[in-house]
């Protein structure tokens, strides 16, 4: 890896503190059968505490950046692992639909702030030219969570109790913690990321287009993952144990599409690699609905289609970051709290059809429109850049 040594074990902090978060973001999905079973309520409405975690990750995104943007990044990110610790571990405490709907918004609450936070750290720790390869160093920390931590999470939930895999996450907390004190640097910021621009960010409207291709073109990615569980079990027919499997190979198909993405970014620009990304999700999405009754088909597929979704991470993220400058770490938070506005509203747009009685497989559907607006977005905001540098290269020439 091109990235200073000195630097790695920062990196690697920053990748255990993402594991934490994937393993508390993605095991309530392999769960969500048992929750449901056990808080007496029904599948559709356990997947309301996916919405009420991505919830939390957009209210405490901007809002934590804002209030920390004072702090060494070092400290903010110690402070936020706290939070994350406290509220994850609580909510295994819970005993009833309202309280764990309470416990996973605060959960989610320092999600954004840290992935935000932690990917302007990571390119400051990286070489010059390497930005995309420090981020998806990162980020390798949430995939690499899909292939060991959720899969054991979810077994742990279903053989003993849903509660286990949230005191699982406690436990991963407290490790980010320790290795944060102890690896990372003391980084120093800008002026003008301590002072967070919030009204320069409102006014960038490049940045809302970003946002908005975020949230509905990654929202493609959750309209199925988050109803993954039922449809190995019910369209599939395959026993519960697995739904753990195909999760495992769903998280590794994410580790090789995020360092993949990281690739596509240096050959391309960040946002023709979104697009890239996208259309093939697109596509991969509507297949999926045409196979998705061959049991050993559909267990491939959950590798292929998680590949091809987290190509986008690394991309977006550094597309939000070129896009506000003079506030990096506001603008980077709030691209975590557009991933998550595509969570919830991916697990909630998937979810009608089926509280409609289409049945699971149409949540691939949903998924494929998602990406396919996204698509749109991202062509859109080219085509703006394209006459914008235009009228500029006029104006130029005509003084």
């Amino acid at each position: 890896m091109n990235i200073n040594p000195s630097n790695k074990k920062a990196l690697v902090a920053l990748a255990i503190g993402g594991f934490g978060i994937g393993l508390t973001e993605f095991v309530i999905m392999g769960i969500l059968t048992e929750v449901s079973g056990a808080l007496g309520i029904t599948i559709p409405q356990a997947g309301h505490f996916i919405a009420a975690y991505a919830l939390g990750v957009v209210v405490g995104a901007p809002l934590l950046t804002g209030l920390g943007a004072k702090l060494s990044p070092k400290k903010m990110l110690f402070l936020l692992m706290i939070w994350f610790t406290v509220f994850n571990t609580l909510s295994g405490l819970a005993n009833g639909y309202g309280s764990l709907l309470f416990l996973r918004f605060l959960s989610g609450i320092p999600h954004g702030a840290f992935f935000g936070i932690g990917a302007v750290v990571a390119t400051k720790l990286a070489k010059k030219g390497k930005s995309a390869q420090a981020i998806s160093i990162m980020f390798s920390g949430l995939t690499i969570a899909n292939v060991i931590g959720v899969p054991i999470g979810t077994y742990l939930g279903q053989q003993f109790s849903w509660s286990v895999s949230f005191y699982l996450v406690g436990v991963v907390g407290l490790l980010a913690l320790g290795s944060i004190y102890l690896w990372m640097p003391k980084i120093e910021i800008e002026a003008s990321e301590k002072e967070v621009s919030v009204t320069k960010g409102l006014k960038n409207s490049e940045l809302w287009a970003l946002i908005a291709l975020t949230t509905i073109g990654t929202g493609g990615f959750f309209a199925w993952y988050s109803y993954v569980a039922p449809l190995i079990t019910e369209v599939a027919g395959l026993p519960e144990h697995f739904v753990g499997y195909a999760m495992m190979l769903a998280g590794l198909g994410m580790v090789f599409g995020n360092f993949m993405g990281a690739k596509m970014a240096e050959l391309f620009s960040p946002l023709k690699a979104v697009i890239i990304s996208l259309s093939i999700m697109c596509a991969i999405l509507l297949l999926n609905m045409l196979i998705a009754t061959n049991p050993y088909v559909l267990m491939a597929m959950t590798f292929v289609i998680g590949a091809v979704s987290f190509t986008v991470a690394t991309p977006i993220q550094m597309a939000i970051i070129n896009t506000s400058k003079g506030s990096e770490m506001l603008g980077s938070s709030m691209n975590q709290s557009a991933f998550n506005m595509g969570n919830a509203s991916g697990a909630y747009l998937a979810g009608l059809p089926i509280a409609f009685g289409y049945g699971i497989i149409y949540s691939s559907l949903v998924g494929a429109c998602l990406a396919f607006a996204g698509v749109g977005i991202a062509v859109g905001i080219l085509v703006f850049r394209k006459r914008r540098e235009m009228k500029y290269r006029k104006m130029a020439i005509s003084c």
